[in-house]
């Protein structure tokens, strides 16, 4: 018995050993890269669609045709590239377009518009009269401010002079709308959500359970309407009448944007709050054409070269290694913990 614990305090002692060890080696790389003056967020990724698409048809066409087919399709391909190369040399201003691709996932504070701000960045110190920018447009909406923005980016590729469409795939309500409405066209998916352009604002009031409890809740301003309503303190008419004013006003600018960015629309008909299925919103011009991204990127890629634009974030040193220093500590331990059972126990 004695000999087990003795045995069992060993083992304790070389897996503490190894974990000390490990974390006194990731501590100095911590301390490494703080010192280490911090580079830019991310890097831009381009991936070319094209090649994607035809690395999908060559995978088919593998398992699909015969070797004969095969043959006769590669003598096909090598022709037209010979005869695509011999044209681009004799009229080499006569370029295919090429169109820029971007995701905007948007969350109730847009926080994607960093990324998407400086992906627009990179297309427009490359992009030419003649390129076009594709927006893949999914939000249901949020901050007026953070979406005023988010929409502000895609104005600049406007007034850069490119073309610009958006395509909504599941929603572009609200401030995703407030996006929408700045491209030249608008497509949508037949059951994708557009719309709602109104304004909301709603918070839970505890006036009155805190002065069950007899509790105070004091606010102090110098303004007459720098706090209209709280949540902790009694709201008065005066307030919640100025609050309703300022939800009005906010809705108004909405819909003047809207309708400066988008004049098909009639806003006495649209700008009610209600949001509408893709094929009720082509009815209200509140988009231009029913199509899915895939089937707008599918057709446009066999008379453009369409390239996929992604900020990727940089790892750190210290992120990059955390996965691997959890496995190495759970993996050294393991590695002990068998080494004592096979010796006491597989004698």
């Amino acid at each position: 018995m004695i000999d087990f614990f003795l045995e069992y305090g060993l083992f304790l002692l070389q897996a503490i050993t190894i974990v000390v060890a490990i974390v006194l080696t990731v501590a100095g790389v911590v301390a490494a890269s703080s010192r280490t003056p911090k580079g830019e967020d991310g890097q831009i990724e381009i991936k070319s669609l094209n090649e994607k698409y035809e690395g999908l048809k060559e995978d088919l066409d593998l398992v699909l045709l015969s070797d004969d087919e095969l043959k006769q399709q590669a003598k096909e391909l090598k022709k037209k590239a010979k005869e695509e190369k011999k044209a681009r040399k004799s009229n080499e201003d006569d370029d295919k377009p090429r169109v820029f691709v971007l995701d905007f996932d948007g969350d109730i504070k847009a926080s994607a518009v960093d990324t998407l701000r400086e992906e627009i960045s990179a297309v427009l110190l490359v992009a030419k009269e003649s390129d076009e920018v594709v927006v893949r447009l999914e939000s249901g909406g949020g901050m007026v401010h953070a979406y005023g923005l988010a929409a502000s980016q895609l104005a600049r590729i406007k007034s850069a002079g490119l073309k610009l469409t958006v395509c909504v795939d599941m929603v572009a309500a609200s401030g995703g709308y407030m996006m929408a409405c700045i491209a030249d066209r608008i497509l949508a998916a037949p059951f994708a959500v557009l719309g709602s352009i109104g304004v909301v604002a709603q918070l839970p009031n505890f006036h009155r359970l805190l002065k069950k409890n007899d509790v105070d809740y004091e606010t102090f301003t110098a303004g007459e309407f720098k706090r209209t309503v709280t949540m902790f303190g009694e709201n008065t008419e005066q307030g919640k009448s100025k609050f309703t004013e300022e939800l009005e006003d906010t809705h108004v600018l909405f819909k003047e944007f809207v309708a400066q960015n988008r004049p098909i629309v009639d806003m006495d008909k649209v700008a009610t709050g209600e949001a509408w299925f893709g094929l009720r919103a082509l009815e209200r011009h509140l988009v231009d054409e029913l199509m899915t991204s895939d089937e707008f990127l599918m057709n446009i890629r066999k008379t453009a070269d369409v390239f996929k634009v992604g900020l990727v974030e940089r790892k750190t040193l210290v992120e990059k290694l955390g996965v691997g220093v959890q496995l190495g500590v759970v993996g050294a331990v393991e590695k002990v913990a068998t080494q004592w059972i096979n010796s006491r126990f597989m004698r």
